[in-house]
C-alpha cells in the first residue's frame, strides 16, 4: 500500500469508467474521472505542470507571486499548487462562475478578483486583459498563462494521453474534449495522432462558442455569443489550441448539457461539474451519428461539489430556463417553486422564528409561507423578522404565527403581467391562487428573470 507524503504525488492516475445509461448508438463510450484529481478537476494537472515549469525556468521564484486568469479550475489547480509549496496567487476570474469554486479557492488562501464576463478581448475587465494589467503593477509576479504556456498541452501529452491509451489497451476510435485554454485537446491529440492517426479528435463547443467552425468550417465569426458552463468555450482561438490536429466538434446547448448531468447523477451516480455536461453530451451526440461500433472517450472533467448551487439547484435552473417543464401559459410558468406540487420552502404554524429564519437563510428565500397542511394561513417575510428580532432576542423562540401577515393580497393563475407588475411594485409578494389552490409566490426577482429570458430568446 502507498502512502502518500504530499497532495502533489497523488494527481493523475485517474480511473477509466464504461457509461451505460446513455444512447450512443453502436458506440462504446467511456469517461476518465478527472473529478478524482486532489483538487477536484483535470486542472491540477495543469497547475503543478505551470508551476514546476517555471521553477526550472527561473521565471518563478521563491516568495513569488502566480497571478492567472481562470474560469476556476486552473485557478484551483494552481491554488493548491501553490498553497503546498508556499506561493502567493492572484485570480482573475469572470463574474459568472459558481459560488463554490470561489469559497474554494478563497479557502486556498487565493486572492480573487471577480471581473466582467460579459465583455470581449481588448476590454480592460475583460479577465485576460485584467490579469495582465495586475502582473504589471506586482513586483515578482509570474503569469501562468494556460492560454499560451506549453507546460499546458505538454503535461497532456505526456500524462493524460498515455494513461487513457495504457487503460483502453490502445483500443481507442475517438477522444472528445472541451476546449477552453486549449492544452488538453491539443496535448492529447499530439499523443494519440501519433499513436494511431486515425483516431478521431473531437471538440465539444457550447452553443455561441467559435471552436466548433474553426474546426468544422476552417473560419468563424464571433457574434457575443455567450453560454452558462463553465471551463470551455472560447471567444479566440488561444495560443495553444492547434485546429488542424482536430477532426470534428459538436456544438452543445446550455440545456442539453445540465440535462445530461441530471441522467449522469441519477444514473451513474457520477457527479459531474458543468463543462462535463457539454463533454459527455458532445460525446453522446458523435456517437449516434456514427454507422460502426467505436470505442470513444471523454472526461468527467470536475466534480459537480463546485456547481451545487447552479447545475443541481432547481431553482437556478428554472430561472435560466433549462429545465424541462410543461408550459401552462399563464403567471405560473413564473412560479420558481411550486407549493402544490411541494416544492416550495414553507413553516408551519407550529414553527419557530427561528426555524422560519433558518429555512429562509438556507434557500437564501426573503419570504417565507406559513402552511396548514395544504392550506396558507400567513406569510413572513425578512423585515417582518428583522423588526421583530431588533426589539427582542427572544422573539427568535416565539410561534411565527405571532409576527405573521394574514391579511393577504392573492391573484389568480389568469392574473396578467400588469397585475403582477402592480403587487409587486406596492413592495409586496404576489400570491398566486388557483382556485381554492395555493400555488406559489411570484417575486420581483422571478418577474425581472421572466423578462430576461423573453429578451435572450428573442
Amino acid at each position: 500500500m502507498t502512502i502518500h507524503t504530499s497532495l502533489l504525488s497523488m494527481i493523475g492516475n485517474t480511473p477509466m469508467l464504461k457509461l451505460t445509461a446513455f444512447d450512443t448508438g453502436p458506440c462504446e463510450l467511456f469517461v476518465k474521472l478527472e473529478s478524482q484529481n486532489p483538487g477536484g478537476s483535470i486542472k491540477d494537472r495543469v497547475g503543478l505542470a505551470i508551476i514546476e515549469e517555471a521553477e526550472k525556468s527561473g521565471e518563478l521564484k521563491a516568495g513569488g507571486t502566480i497571478i492567472e486568469a481562470t474560469a476556476g479550475n486552473t485557478g484551483i489547480g494552481l491554488a493548491l499548487v501553490a498553497a503546498i509549496k508556499g506561493y502567493k496567487i492572484i485570480l482573475v476570474i469572470p463574474d459568472k462562475m459558481s459560488r463554490e469554486k470561489i469559497l474554494h479557492l478563497e479557502g486556498l488562501g487565493a486572492e480573487i478578483v471577480l471581473t466582467r464576463s460579459d465583455v470581449p478581448e481588448g476590454h480592460p475587465e475583460y479577465y485576460q486583459d485584467l490579469a495582465r494589467t495586475i502582473v504589471a503593477k506586482t513586483p515578482g509576479s509570474f503569469l501562468a498563462n494556460q492560454f499560451a504556456n506549453p507546460a499546458n498541452p505538454m503535461i497532456h501529452r505526456t500524462t493524460t494521453g498515455p494513461e487513457i491509451w495504457d487503460q483502453m489497451d490502445g483500443n481507442i476510435d475517438a477522444m472528445v474534449a472541451g476546449v477552453g485554454s486549449g492544452g488538453t485537446i491539443t496535448g492529447l491529440a499530439e499523443f494519440f495522432k501519433e499513436k494511431n492517426p486515425d483516431i478521431q479528435m473531437v471538440a465539444a463547443d457550447p452553443e455561441g462558442s467559435i471552436v466548433a467552425d474553426a474546426v468544422i468550417k476552417g473560419s468563424f465569426s464571433y457574434d457575443g455569443g455567450s453560454w452558462l458552463v463553465e471551463g470551455v468555450g472560447e471567444d479566440f482561438i488561444p495560443d495553444n489550441l492547434n485546429v488542424d490536429l482536430l477532426d470534428d466538434a459538436e456544438v452543445v446547448t446550455d440545456k442539453e448539457a445540465f440535462q445530461t448531468l441530471q441522467i449522469l447523477i441519477r444514473e451513474e451516480g457520477v457527479l459531474g461539474g458543468s463543462s462535463t455536461g457539454t463533454l459527455v453530451a458532445g460525446a453522446v451526440k458523435w456517437c449516434q451519428k456514427q454507422t460502426s461500433p467505436k470505442r470513444v472517450v471523454t472526461f468527467i472533467c470536475d466534480t459537480g461539489n463546485k456547481y451545487l448551487s447552479k447545475a443541481f439547484n432547481k431553482s437556478w435552473l428554472h430561472d435560466n430556463d433549462l429545465l424541462e417543464v410543461e408550459i401552462a401559459g399563464d403567471v405560473t410558468d413564473l412560479i420558481n417553486r411550486r407549493a402544490d406540487q411541494g416544492d416550495m420552502i414553507s413553516v408551519t404554524a407550529s414553527d419557530t422564528l427561528l426555524t422560519a429564519y433558518k429555512r429562509m437563510r438556507a434557500s437564501d428565500i426573503s419570504q417565507i409561507p406559513v402552511l396548514d397542511g395544504e392550506r396558507l394561513v400567513g406569510v413572513l417575510d425578512e423585515e417582518d423578522l428583522l423588526f421583530n428580532v431588533s426589539k427582542s432576542e427572544k422573539a427568535f423562540t416565539q410561534l411565527v404565527t405571532e409576527f405573521m401577515v394574514t391579511d393577504l393580497d392573492v391573484l389568480p393563475v389568469g392574473a396578467s403581467e400588469e397585475d403582477l407588475l402592480k403587487t409587486l411594485t406596492q413592495g409586496k409578494v404576489a400570491i398566486i391562487y388557483d382556485g381554492d389552490t395555493f400555488v406559489g409566490f411570484i417575486t420581483k426577482v422571478d418577474l425581472i428573470n421572466h423578462y430576461r429570458t423573453k429578451i435572450s430568446k428573442d
